[in-house]
């Protein structure tokens, strides 16, 4: 299926940057929902406010957490209040771990992709089209790629 897909996921971040940039430009309040897990808090928020997050949580982005947002190569960094107390934070969200962004309830994007976990390549290497040459015989070799060096002669 396509959202399984690397280039797919990309896309889907690449659109969803696009969009923060133009929410951004225009200094328009929106909302986020992302997945809670890669989204990190500094400093990090007491248990009685973190107990109460679920797996996606939902940022309203306005006022001065508006002001405080900006994007920092692939992640969405904003400062915001936490709780009762307003206990503040600058939390970074990973723009592939955006699910939706809307604007006064409206959808502007959604990531079917970001529901998906992601998964790691088996083997960096074979990704680059360039090293194909080198492992093109790869599944026989059981612990993946042998490097050959010249035979050194140490005096």
């Amino acid at each position: 299926m396509i959202i399984n897909e690397t280039f797919f996921r990309d896309l889907k971040a690449k659109h969803a940057k696009e969009i923060l940039f133009a929410l951004l430009e225009k200094n328009e309040p929106f909302a986020i929902l992302a997945h809670l897990a890669a989204i990190s808090f500094n400093p990090a928020l007491p248990e009685h406010i973190t107990s109460q997050f679920t797996d996606a949580i939902m940022f309203a982005i306005a006022n001065y957490t508006l002001e405080s947002s900006y994007i920092n190569e692939n992640n969405f960094i904003f400062e915001a209040g936490f709780g009762k107390e307003n206990i503040g934070s600058v939390v970074t969200v990973p723009i592939d771990n955006i699910i939706q962004i809307t604007q006064e309830e409206v959808p502007l994007f959604i990531n079917v992709a970001a529901t998906l976990p992601k998964q790691k390549p088996k083997n960096p290497f074979a990704l680059n089209p360039r090293n194909k040459k080198f492992i093109k015989d790869f599944k026989s070799y059981p612990f993946g790629i042998i490097f050959l060096y010249p035979k050194v002669h140490w005096e």
